[in-house]
């Protein structure tokens, strides 16, 4: 499982700003963060794919048509047998209905084994030149012991900009 930090600061309204302070519990402030942010789950057969998206205003530039996001994956196997994902398949359009099919091995460079039970969560981004669009897909599946091959839903999920007025998604 992979994990990220992420610190929030408190600023003082006074003429003399209080300098920014670390969370007393990263991982909790990473957790708060992640139950704020929007929710997307698909459930194909007993697998759940849940999608978290951020906005990334520290990696935009909204003047240069240049709009990012990151987005949290958590696949859950719920089943009785083992899975693995082989590779991805990501349908990414933008606010203009421009579509880019993106295809690939595994995810993040890990073609990831889970166990009934098990649960793999991964973070990657996405950079777009409209502020506001969409992305979906699927994951290539297989069970080792039968060697069965099958596709895991991913949710169509919105990505939306404090630079676009009037969300609709």
């Amino acid at each position: 499982m992979r994990s990220a930090r992420s610190s929030s600061y408190k600023a003082g309204m006074s003429q003399n700003p209080v300098p920014p302070r670390l969370a007393a519990d990263p991982e909790a402030a990473l957790a708060d963060a992640m139950e704020a942010a929007p929710r997307y789950e698909a459930i194909t057969d007993d697998v759940t794919v849940v999608v978290r998206v951020f906005w990334l205003e520290d990696q935009s530039q909204p003047d240069e048509h240049h709009h990012a996001w990151a987005y949290h994956i958590r696949i859950e196997n719920g089943g009785s047998e083992t899975i693995q994902l082989l590779s991805r398949y990501w349908a990414i359009t933008d606010g203009r209905g421009k579509t880019d099919h993106v295809h690939g091995d595994g995810v993040i460079g890990e073609q990831p084994v889970l166990a009934a039970g098990e649960s793999f969560e991964y973070t990657s981004g996405v950079a777009l030149p409209t502020p506001c669009g969409f992305m979906q897909g699927c994951y290539h599946m297989i069970n080792p012991s039968s060697g069965a091959r099958f596709e895991i839903a991913i949710p169509l999920f919105s990505l939306d900009s404090p630079h676009r007025l009037g969300l609709i998604h």
